[in-house]
């Protein structure tokens, strides 16, 4: 909690005014009882003055309505402050997520992430408020109503010392053992949520394999998991309302008959013993509110910690500069370069890619093909640098991809990536995302390319119709050629298509081949597939194996002089297009 104190510092003011206008309450709640006393000993027993009882009766009215408007005051302060920080955590841990490299992001994952900032940022919030509402009241009342009652009655406020110490024991007993049981019911929320969310997205799939049951068991045994650790917390936490409201009424107990002892002694008056009593009530209350704000503070130090392993998770991939370089590349300065390129994902075991040498010249198309796990992703991945290669270099416009800002490196790429993902919005929107000044011509021509226009114009709101979450209100096939066509807008430098043509049929497989052929001349154009008609018209394919270059030519060099390109396409192509 204290590392995230940084997020309070527009608040100065709400955090001193407000526990200052709660302290202020608390001093006028210790004087109730005095009131209280006097009424009794004063105006019904001495004076047996009516009018004294009403003044003293308004003066209790008084006390509370003051108590009261200051309480409301710290209220507003308090609020404003958990809210404001709140705020404030949840953007910066959002700008935070976008700095982070894939790899980071891998490693944290979505569900983990999407917890963090909703529910335990909640916890932080929340624990903010009580903080400034409750954290000076709660030990105020209780120090002030000890010093109380040893004003009124030295010996029998060695009652309230010993009741003080045996509240204190039972709240650090609870306390001590409950406390690593929030933190594992955090990370039990997080499994619940990646269930949660493999469940709505894959729906159709375990529905498609009648999996309905097992994937209820699943959830049933995480929701049984968290369920058994809350009852273990719970039942923790319910030893201490019974245990200290049982100290405080034997504490009362032996107020009233010590006390009455010692008024028919004459060393006590009768309304002493009510204050005692009132004052042994406030402590009873303060100790639970200090129980209470315990857990809070608890459960909001271990989503604390949390929203810091965020903070303190720093990208990998890191910017040398943020101002845009000078890039003198001549006609002759290839556009993409390779030398000796290695890659691991886990920074050990195998590489995912290993030795890779790979020249393309500018305005060339590369096909990019080889077997599952072979390492085609990963080495698009690593041109506009999603990724740090682990050896080697990767080389645009004859730099290295590290020296340049990713603004500038990134705005040559327009890619398309394996699953094809919409946002939210109207149609217009998702098109303009490479370029946001985009003329609706410019779209028009991008989704006639991607064979997309025909579709779309039959929408009854053509490019305005709205995009549901993911794209959800399109096929397969229609998000990944409107994802092309979004790439298509702006007219990359670069034009990656990271096996997106996997939904389409062949014809229109076909006819978007042929048209992205006349719309990206001159444009430098990567094509990562599995289908061998998809590539076998590029300037030069590369055939991936074990994440190493098995092959590099165009299709009939290939054909003749690599055996796996070979197999892949007798795999494919009838016996007359594979010679023998």
């Amino acid at each position: 909690m204290f590392k995230l104190r940084r997020f309070l510092k527009d608040y100065k003011k709400e955090v001193i005014i407000g526990p200052l206008c709660k302290l202020f309450e608390a001093i006028l709640e210790l004087l109730v009882p005095m009131v209280v006393a006097d009424i009794i000993d004063v105006g019904i027993n001495e004076l047996h003055d009516t009018s004294y009882v009403l003044r003293m009766g308004g003066l209790m009215v008084l006390l509370a309505a003051t108590g009261l408007t200051s309480a409301l005051f710290c209220q507003y302060f308090a609020s404003k402050a958990s809210q404001g920080a709140g705020t404030q955590i949840r953007r910066a841990l959002f700008l935070h997520i976008n700095s982070l490299s894939h790899a980071e992001l891998d490693k944290l994952g979505t569900p983990s992430l999407i917890t963090r900032i909703t529910n335990d940022t909640n916890q932080v919030q929340q624990s903010i408020a009580m903080s400034i509402r409750l954290l000076t009241r709660a030990p105020f009342i209780i120090i002030g109503s000890l010093l109380m009652a040893v004003s009124i009655n030295m010996p029998l406020s060695l009652i309230f010392f010993a009741a003080s110490v045996l509240i204190g024991v039972t709240l650090y007993f609870v306390m001590s053992r409950s406390v690593p049981i929030y933190a594992a019911v955090q990370k039990k929320l997080d499994k619940i949520g990646l269930i949660s969310r493999e469940n709505l997205a894959g729906n159709r799939v375990i529905r498609a394999f009648s999996k309905q049951a097992t994937e209820q068991e699943h959830i049933d045994k995480a929701t049984e998991e968290l369920t058994r650790t809350s009852i273990r917390v719970s039942r923790l936490s319910a030893l201490l309302s019974p245990v200290t409201y049982a100290v405080t009424n034997a504490a009362i107990i032996a107020i009233i008959w010590f006390g009455g002892v010692n008024v028919n002694a004459g060393n006590m008056r009768t309304g002493d013993i009510v204050a005692l009593v009132s004052y042994m009530t406030q402590i009873l209350l303060a100790m639970v509110v200090v129980a209470n704000l315990v857990i809070l503070m608890t459960k909001a130090s271990a989503s604390a910690k949390r929203i810091n392993e965020v903070f303190e998770t720093k990208p990998s991939v890191v910017e040398e500069n943020t101002d845009d370089i000078l890039v003198d590349a001549s006609a002759d300065t290839p556009k993409i370069e390779i030398k000796n390129l290695r890659f691991n994902y886990a920074g050990d075991g195998d590489d995912e890619l290993s030795d890779l040498n790979l020249t393309i010249k500018k305005g060339q198309t590369i096909g990019i093909i080889g077997g599952t796990g072979s390492g085609k992703s990963t080495l698009v991945q690593l041109l506009p640098r999603f990724y740090d290669a682990t050896g080697g270099a990767v080389f645009v416009d004859g730099v290295d991809v590290r020296r340049y800002p990713f603004r500038q490196l990134r705005r040559q790429f327009g890619m398309v990536p394996q699953q094809s993902v919409l946002f939210s919005g109207s149609l217009r929107d998702n098109m303009c995302w490479r370029k946001p000044d985009a003329t609706d011509d410019e779209i028009i021509r991008a989704l006639q390319v991607a064979q997309a226009y025909e579709f779309v114009a039959k929408l009854p709101q053509g490019l305005d119709t709205h995009v549901e979450q993911g794209g959800r209100n399109f096929s397969g096939g229609q998000r990944q050629r409107l994802c092309i066509a979004r790439a298509l807008v702006g007219k990359p430098e670069v034009l990656i298509l990271d096996d997106s043509f996997s939904a389409l049929d062949f014809a229109t497989d076909a006819a978007l081949r042929k048209a992205l052929r006349r719309y990206t001349a001159g444009m430098t154009t990567l094509i990562v597939s599995q289908r061998c008609a998809t590539i076998r018209d590029a300037d030069c394919i590369v055939v991936l194996h074990d994440g190493r270059a098995a092959g590099i030519g165009t299709h009939d060099e290939l054909l003749r002089s690599c055996e796996i390109y070979r197999d892949i396409c007798r795999s494919q192509l009838s016996e007359t297009e594979v010679p023998a």
